[in-house]
């Protein structure tokens, strides 16, 4: 495990002394739930704000001399606005604007990132942060000071919101904190990070160093076989293009077969993906997170772009961990395909995961202490289903 840096994704406990100085304030206050344990957890403000479009409000001849969203609010571009206090719906399809409570004043030498929670992703809601005056999403440049927008899109579902849910989440990193392939490797040697999957004679078997799939990140490939105790095994699930309005508060409330198919597998352990259906898939292989670095699944697309294959996927230290007796934790994957159907195989490699340092060890890790959803996860939908 690696002591202080000085370069290093924010650990739980630096997350905490910013917030305490002013670098990261919100009204209402910052509770302990929002705090993870390399991250934090973003809360929807008051007002939704329905867009014709996305937008950058990059340039300063746009919306007035200082490119600010709240010149955006006046503007053509927003259709109607509605309060969220006590709820509102969100309709599938349509581009919504939401303030977020957070604002930064963050150091010269802290830059922010931001992606959307695993529920988010696993509901195919499409969401992404923006600053004022900035040329690009989910990317916060050292020393900004000044407020948070989240863009919302729920692609596959209408959706209940309300003010003080949680759709996104912020790290925040000093330096260059991103692990080598050569440093991969020898941490897998040393603490492995991938684990044999859906082989019941060898459930904490560590792939073999050597063997792991290496380039400026570590390939991960998708499993379409499923249990190997189950005759019939299900091995994903497509979303329902037509199902009623889900609420984002309530958990475990609805029944899943009222919002997904369930896919068996193929007798081929194949699966043809159509054209713009979204699906949850789960990965061939366990993955760890030690408790030093954190990981991020970054946007793999095939190189004509017909496939998307995730949405949502920053791992907190300790993800993977804590399980003596069957190592490392299955990925959950969103995919859309695009353009044309894809047909995809067992095994097939299908994303990639980079993996970052912490400037220090975080005094919490993900998991059943700190009520983590998905810290044991196989094949899992959203918290909000139950069978």
């Amino acid at each position: 495990m690696p002591g202080s840096r000085k370069q290093g994704i924010l650990p739980y406990q630096r997350l905490k002394e910013l917030a305490a100085d002013g670098v990261i304030t919100a009204e209402p206050s910052l509770t302990e739930e929002q705090f993870q344990p390399a991250s934090l957890d973003l809360r929807l403000g008051r007002k939704a704000y329905r867009l014709l479009s996305s937008f950058l409000p990059e340039h300063p001849d746009t919306f007035g001399p200082h490119a600010h969203w709240e010149e955006a609010f006046q503007s053509d571009l927003v259709m109607y606005d509605m309060d969220i206090t006590d709820g509102a719906i969100l309709e599938k399809g349509h581009v919504y604007l939401i303030p977020l409570l957070e604002h930064l004043r963050l150091p010269k030498n802290i830059r922010g990132r931001t992606n959307p929670k695993s529920s988010t992703g696993r509901l195919d809601i499409f969401t992404r942060v923006i600053t004022n005056r900035n040329v690009g999403f989910d990317e916060i440049r050292p020393g900004y000071e000044g407020p948070l927008y989240l863009e919302v899109v729920p692609r596959s579902f209408t959706i209940r919101v309300q003010t003080g849910l949680t759709l996104n989440q912020l790290r925040l990193s000093s330096g260059r904190p991103t692990v080598s392939d050569t440093d991969i490797r020898a941490i897998h040697r040393k603490t492995p990070l991938l684990y044999h999957n859906g082989e019941s004679n060898r459930p904490n078997k560590p792939l073999p160093a050597g063997k792991i799939h290496l380039n400026r990140g570590l390939f991960l490939s998708v499993d379409l076989q499923g249990s190997p105790d189950s005759q019939e095994p299900i091995i994903g699930y497509r979303a329902k293009k037509n199902s009623h309005v889900i609420d984002l508060q309530k958990i475990g409330h609805y029944s899943a077969l009222d919002f997904w198919e369930p896919i068996s597998r193929h007798a081929k352990n194949t699966l043809l993906l159509e054209p713009e259906e979204f699906y949850i898939l789960a990965s061939k292989e366990r993955i760890q997170v030690p408790a030093g670095y954190a990981s991020e699944m970054v946007a793999y697309e095939a190189a004509c772009g017909e496939l998307r294959t995730h949405y949502a996927g920053f791992f907190d230290p300790g993800f993977g961990t804590g399980n003596a007796k069957r190592k490392g934790t299955q990925v959950v994957l969103e995919v859309r395909p695009h353009d044309v159907p894809f047909l995809i195989y067992d095994g097939q490699t299908f994303f990639k995961v980079v993996y970052e340092k912490l400037s220090s060890i975080p005094t919490q890790l993900y998991g059943s202490a700190l009520g983590s959803s998905y810290h044991q996860q196989g094949l899992t939908l959203s918290k909000h289903f139950k069978w």
